[in-house]
């Protein structure tokens, strides 16, 4: 697998909240934290996608809660 240098995310600020994603092929997406950065979750477009449309519906916003 060819390594793809990490690129932080354009929402995230300061500090050490930052998310970072890279893409080492068309099938994979890596993510990481800046405050964990051995923690490495791996993802494909597919499910990524899912994700951030369901997030961006309101649908999770139930898990903040308590």
């Amino acid at each position: 697998m060819r390594t793809r240098p990490w690129q932080k995310s354009s929402f995230s600020g300061e500090g050490n909240a930052c998310l970072y994603v890279s893409a080492p092929d068309g099938a994979t997406i890596r993510l990481r934290e800046s405050d964990q950065p051995d923690t490495i979750l791996t993802t494909n477009p597919t499910a990524l996608d899912a994700l951030i449309r369901s997030a961006k519906a309101g649908r999770l916003d139930h898990l903040g809660e308590g």
